[in-house]
């Protein structure tokens, strides 16, 4: 749910909503554990129970996934400020984005420092980004009051992701990226047992016109997709630089179950996005639905 430019006329409805979910992640984890909560979320999603005995799909593996591995390193990974060390360890630290600031309070926050395109996003969580092209634009007032509620969440507490669980709570103030298509292209790159097996292609994503495709290594269309169904008819171009990505995340992934490794290329450059370990929340959305069954085969728990 990123907000672009300025603070949608929604305001005050999603800034409700963000503080109930201030209350409900300071409440639910104590009154339901892990398990019965991810049953439970899995079920309001998907309509299915969810097998975490023999787990079968992808989906139910991610669950399974949630809940039995909980490897340190993952939580640091999934921090996007913590997970920049482990970049420069990996030798890539030329890949990072500059970084114009990491806050703990938005009141630390200098407004009028900060060029006039830049992204404000929430370090501890996902869905909470302010992508900022014309500062003189920007809604601030509103921008300020939202992003207070960022700090009080733990997005843990709904389906149980718990990399996020009491990780610090941070902005990460960031410079504006846009490749050639005067927008930025994501690629997503699906690691299993250490190696990248499928690349999601993401573009338009803030309109209604998003396109999101997968391909194999190769480059070759995949016939499904994941929460919008794949588009056959739109071409899309081989990244130049594939095969640097690809190097470049058999390194970062080597040493996890499964992770999503996110990627631009940017002015004829590879720059690092971020590591998601639980994508969807680990909801069944694979268009058709029986690649849930086929992808689950690609990783063996």
């Amino acid at each position: 749910m990123g907000i672009k430019q300025t603070v949608k006329k929604s305001f005050w409805g999603e800034y409700l909503i963000s503080l109930y979910h201030c209350a409900l992640c300071k409440i639910m984890p104590r009154l339901i554990d892990d398990e019965k909560a991810v049953k439970k979320f899995y079920k309001k999603k998907s309509g299915k129970e969810l097998d975490l005995n023999k787990p079968q799909t992808f989906a139910e593996k991610l669950n399974w996934y949630k809940l039995n591995d909980r490897d340190p390193l993952m939580q640091i990974c999934a921090d996007k400020v913590a997970v920049r060390d482990y970049i420069k360890e990996k030798g890539y630290g030329d890949c990072l984005n500059a970084v114009y600031g990491v806050y703990d309070r938005v009141e630390d926050i200098d407004i009028d420092s900060l060029p006039n395109q830049f992204v404000i996003k929430a370090a501890h969580g996902s869905h909470m980004i302010y992508i900022v092209k014309d500062k003189s634009t920007f809604d601030w007032k509103h921008a300020k009051k939202m992003m207070k509620t960022w700090l009080k969440q733990d997005i843990y507490w709904s389906g149980r992701e718990w990399v996020y669980k009491d990780m610090p709570k941070r902005l990460i103030v960031e410079k504006y990226l846009e490749d050639e298509s005067a927008e930025l292209v994501d690629y997503k790159f699906f690691c299993f047992d250490g190696k990248p097996c499928f690349v999601q292609y993401t573009s338009n994503r803030f309109s209604d016109e998003i396109i999101q495709n997968f391909y194999d290594l190769d480059w070759r269309l995949l016939p499904f997709g994941k929460s919008i169904p794949h588009n056959p008819y739109f071409e899309v171009k081989k990244p130049i630089l594939l095969a640097e990505m690809i190097k470049m995340v058999k390194v970062l992934c080597k040493q996890f179950r499964f992770v999503r490794v996110d990627l631009y290329e940017v002015q004829g450059k590879v720059l690092f996005g971020e590591l998601t370990f639980f994508p969807g929340g680990g909801i069944p959305d694979f268009i058709p639905s029986e690649y849930d069954q086929i992808v689950g085969q690609m990783w063996t728990i």
